[in-house]
């Protein structure tokens, strides 16, 4: 996992490796956030936190 938010890297070969990369820059942009936790096995969890901003 320590490669996944890499521009280009992508562990199938039909991937392009932009996904992760992007996304994380989009939220980032946003002041927000973008975590990973993942448990051999069982699975993979994605973390979107983005600040609430009340006018």
């Amino acid at each position: 996992l320590p490669y996944i938010f890499d521009a280009y890297y992508s562990s199938r070969p039909q991937g392009s490796g932009l996904g992760l990369p992007t996304a994380k820059k989009i939220i980032e942009a946003h002041n927000g956030t973008l975590a990973v936790e993942s448990d051999l096995g069982k699975g993979t969890s994605f973390t979107i936190k983005l600040p609430l901003h009340i006018p």
